[in-house]
């Protein structure tokens, strides 16, 4: 494979894992108080701060995940957001669709986790 075809399905693979997150950021910013409401009714302190973070990492982070922009940071960042939100909203692990949810969050992490080891530290792509 050449450069310009890795190049090429390095940025359909970003598309793909960011676009999961972009969309859901989305669904945030245009419901808050519904966001606001389900991070407070997980048991979490400071629903609003929450509801700011899980926007700039599901918008900002993840759009700079897409377009390559400092992709370890920004693989790290969404690895750690995966495993969080695992943990905080999807522990009850009596439902099915709790530990799904979770095992797809823990799955997600790892392959961000993934491309943050395997990055070089100073590419940036687009």
């Amino acid at each position: 494979m050449n450069d310009k075809q890795t190049a090429m399905l390095s940025l359909v693979a970003r598309l793909m894992l960011g676009f999961l997150f972009l969309y859901s950021g989305w669904g945030k910013l245009m419901a808050p108080e519904a966001t606001i409401a389900y991070i407070a009714s997980a048991g979490l302190p400071l629903p609003m701060l929450g509801y700011a973070v899980a926007l700039v990492v599901e918008l900002l982070v993840a759009a700079a995940f897409v377009v390559g922009y400092q992709l370890r940071w920004s693989a790290l960042i969404l690895c750690v957001f995966s495993v969080a939100s695992a943990l905080a909203f999807h522990s009850n692990f009596a439902e099915k669709m709790h530990l799904l949810q979770f095992m797809k969050n823990i799955a997600i992490g790892g392959g961000f986790l993934q491309l943050a080891l395997l990055t070089p530290s100073t590419k940036n792509t687009v």
